[in-house]
């Protein structure tokens, strides 16, 4: 059977079942429907309280990866696989992944709930159009845009300066040509004409806000302080100065609380925000995992794309803004992904072939070595695909063991929990162990250095260039009092540099930053490196080719 087939074939369990799993009662959920709900607002500030209380010790589990190909790593499948062998093994496993974005659904991926054996349900939901939260993240942002618009038109009395807007437009989908628009076209009364843009919705400051904030209010501070242009006298306008921020909240209130699933085992999962980690920070909700920790004694999460993007993200910006410290790493590897990087072309990869894995091996190492930075213990799964010979198996664990790593073979595809049993022990084990967990960067080093210090120690890069716009822009961020927030940086999830051709583990290269652009609501500086833009393009043969459904309303294709 397909992924989808699978996926339906599931009998779910009734969602307040799931929820007494972890000691949820019905008046602390509100059901959408039998199989999802949300969170209320007095159990989450309930298990907020719990989640940070110095008696809670619960286990964090961060699932990365090697740098992604077009064969597919399959993170999300062990991550899932792994929360529901914790439990067969008699654990209190949860699981907190992202919201799947709309535009890789009809894109490239065609879903993103795991796969096989290993898959969070109702999937088709979760895949589309789920509870709401990203339509009403992209109805905040175009709320404010209209708004600010609308001040212009009704007076300017903030004086803004039309060609300094930075605040975009969104959609969550794939669509190039709103990039770059022009608005406010017609007769007087149709608005003032400017250059305007998209961006697709999960890379929106907002998305980051509902991602970072943990209650209304934080909410409502973190949007008042976002900056969306400047006047005439070139001073910094905010949101807040146009006094509609609690329209904007009043949109957003609920998708700040986190939704409630479970897995083809019936394993709690928190899925809840979904900002990609080649533009954005990469993790679910700071509010979902402070809800799976309080609830679970093991909480099984993952951060988007390869370690040196989702998880470097999760650790210098998510677990810093939220004070959680991460107990293991599990980095999930592919024979058919290392061979690609050893430079195996995809028609190639059922063929057998040890030295292209070897070779390929430098990817991962430099993944290896990137985790031991940030103080944390790690495990490889291997997650194994049905044409990888024992022979191959075998040479990546020995690699593996020769650089100090255990490996272990992950079937969570085939098998579901089953095929993760070996792996939950071993993510057991580390987790009891010793770690010294920190960031890699200090909050008092310059914006300058933050953005050096990924780029050579995590990327491998000499050296960085800066252009000219980019670094006055920082100079003034650092002139601002901004010099302390962290950097996110967006670019090429398909190597560990900015050049997607770079396969491997390049070195001695120029890293190149083309711009900046202060997330003051998120509390983060995005750096643009390479080529990469913040609303992608549909491939020549999207996932929206394949995608269909019956008089029944029962949807095909989708993965």
């Amino acid at each position: 059977m397909t992924d989808i087939q699978i996926a339906q074939s599931c009998k779910m369990e009734d969602i307040s079942a799931i929820a007494s799993k972890i000691g949820l009662s019905q008046q602390d959920i509100d059901c959408y429907g039998s199989t999802k709900a949300k969170l209320t607002f007095s159990a989450l500030k309930r298990l907020q309280e719990k989640a940070y209380a110095s008696s809670n010790k619960a286990k964090l589990i961060l699932v990365t990866a090697m740098t992604p190909t077009s064969a597919g790593e399959g993170k999300s499948t062990v991550t899932i696989a792994l929360g529901d062998a914790l439990r067969k093994n008699g654990k209190n496993a949860v699981i907190a992944l992202r919201e799947p974005s709309l535009g890789p659904c009809f894109g490239v991926k065609g879903g993103a709930c795991g796969g096989g054996y290993a898959q969070v349900v109702p999937m088709e939901d979760i895949n589309l159009h789920f509870t709401g939260d990203i339509h009403a993240i992209t109805a905040a942002c175009n709320l404010m845009a209209a708004l600010i618009d609308n001040d212009i038109q009704q007076g300017n009395e903030l004086n803004i300066d039309p060609r300094t807007i930075t605040w975009k437009r969104c959609v969550d989908l794939n669509d190039r040509a709103l990039r770059n628009i022009i608005t406010g076209l017609g007769t007087r009364i149709d608005g003032i004409p400017r250059e305007g843009h998209f961006q697709i919705t999960v890379a929106s400051e907002i998305m980051a806000i509902i991602c970072l904030s943990r209650s209304i209010s934080e909410l409502k501070e973190r949007i008042n302080s976002i900056i969306i242009a400047q006047d005439y006298n070139k001073q910094d306008v905010s949101f807040g100065q146009l006094n509609c921020t609690g329209a904007i909240v009043a949109l957003l209130k609920d998708a700040l609380r986190p939704n409630l699933v479970q897995t083809l085992e019936h394993t709690p999962a928190f899925i809840h925000g979904g900002p990609f980690a080649n533009i954005a920070h990469g993790c679910n909700s700071l509010n979902a995992t402070l809800c799976a920790l309080a609830c679970g004694d093991y909480v099984v999460t993952e951060a988007g794309f390869a370690a040196d993007l989702g998880a470097e993200k999760f650790f210098d910006i998510k677990c810093r803004v939220g004070g959680l410290t991460p107990s293991a790493v599990v980095i999930v590897a592919t024979v058919r992904a290392l061979k690609m990087h050893g430079g195996v072309l995809k028609a190639e990869l059922d063929k057998e072939n040890l030295e292209a894995i070897s070779k390929g091996f430098s990817n991962l190492k430099a993944h290896i070595d990137n985790m031991t930075l940030f103080g944390v213990n790690v495990v490889v799964a291997l997650n194994r695909f049905l044409k990888d010979t024992e022979a191959e198996l075998q040479t990546v664990s020995s690699l593996c063991k020769e650089v100090g790593v255990e490996c272990v073979l992950c079937e969570g595809w085939a098998k579901g929990g089953n095929g993760a049993i070996e792996l939950a022990k071993t993510v057991e084990t580390l987790s009891s162990l010793s770690s010294s967990f920190k960031p890699l960067y200090e909050d008092n080093m310059t914006l300058q250095d933050k953005i050096k210090t990924i780029a050579t120690k995590i990327y491998g890069a000499r050296d960085i260039i800066i252009e000219e716009k980019a670094l006055s822009k920082l100079n003034k961020y650092q002139s601002l009092g901004w010099g302390k927030l962290p950097v996110c940086i967006a670019k090429t999830q398909n190597s560990i540099s900015h050049d997607k051709k770079l396969l491997g583990a390049p070195s001695n290269y120029i890293f190149p930053v083309r711009d900046v652009q202060l997330y003051s609501g998120a509390g983060f500086i995005v750096v643009f490196a390479g080529d990469i833009v913040d609303m992608p393009g549909l491939p020549k043969m999207p996932s929206a080719l394949s995608i269909d459904v019956d008089d029944n309303g029962v949807i095909s294709g989708l993965f």
